[in-house]
């Protein structure tokens, strides 16, 4: 019998190209659906983390390409700076030093954490509960965020609204995301939430969000990629490439639709989301 079948992957690997770019957790999502769905996966057995490797790894390559035109921009920006030749007026330089600076804390303490804090909460019991946990922080967020919404702000330069962050703003933000590791905290939610207590706006703050993920979730997939590759992804590589396919796609279509959307919207419908979520799955769990 096969560990995962065809049909399971597809709905793991579309879960996690929706739930990724969605403040709604996407390893609470992995962790909560085959209980809730009644699906007898050994969810802590090598094969299904060799298995998400292939859905992470798919989503960061289609994060990276979709802001590609903002990537090598970044990296010239980068490069001039590290050369000695960007100015105090270079944006991309400054932009992909507050992505530098979000990065490194959440690469620490991922590596530090990651083992602890997934073994210790991945159950669904508590990935229910901590879905409910994040839904509060998400409205908690919108409730403090630094400025209300204002008409246009989704017009003009994003990156240079982003780049203008602190790089202490950056750090903290970056730190916050080993709160991800935790199955049901949301690691785009806390990146969003982040941006809004900085003053950005939704929209600004689900780009920085994007961006900040790409090399995070790229690192994560293709570190743990040999696992797939190795003796963990026996039974499941086939599946893990139907899952990346659909995760793939259907990350696409999330991005594009979340930056149009937090243009005039909150983090609020998330926010309730989680809530509803989380509890409504972690009375199922209990009875």
């Amino acid at each position: 019998m096969e560990p995962i079948s065809y049909f399971q992957a597809i709905v793991l690997g579309a879960l996690q190209g929706i739930a990724e770019p969605f403040p709604i957790s996407s390893l609470g999502h992995a962790v909560i659906a085959p209980s809730l769905f009644g699906w007898d996966i050994h969810q802590k057995d090598e094969f299904f983390l060799a298995f998400l490797v292939a859905t992470h790894c798919a989503t960061a390559i289609v994060l990276f390409f979709f802001f590609l035109e903002d990537w090598k921009r970044i990296f010239a920006g980068l490069w001039r700076s590290l050369r000695g030749r960007s100015t105090p007026t270079d944006t991309d330089a400054r932009l992909g030093w507050v992505i530098v600076a979000g990065t490194i804390p959440a690469g620490i303490l991922g590596l530090a954490l990651e083992h602890k804090l997934r073994g210790l909460f991945a159950s669904p019991e508590s990935a229910a509960i901590f879905l409910t946990v994040n839904g509060v922080l998400l409205l908690l967020c919108e409730r403090l965020r630094r400025r209300a919404p204002r008409p246009g702000d989704y017009e003009g330069d994003g990156d240079a609204r982003i780049a203008k962050m602190s790089f202490r703003q950056a750090l903290a933000i970056g730190a916050a995301q080993a709160l991800a590791l935790i199955p049901g905290i949301s690691r785009s939610g806390v990146t969003m939430g982040g941006g809004l207590l900085t003053g950005l706006s939704n929209e600004d703050a689900a780009r920085y969000s994007f961006m900040l993920a790409t090399p995070i979730i790229a690192a994560a997939g293709f570190l743990k990629l040999p696992e797939l590759l190795g003796h963990a992804g026996d039974g499941v590589r086939g599946q893990a490439l139907v899952a990346a396919i659909a995760a793939a796609l259907t990350t696409y279509v999330a991005v594009k639709f979340l930056l149009r959307f937090f243009e005039t919207n909150r983090l609020t419908p998330f926010g309730i989301y989680c809530i509803a979520a989380g509890l409504i799955c972690t009375l199922i769990f209990a009875v």
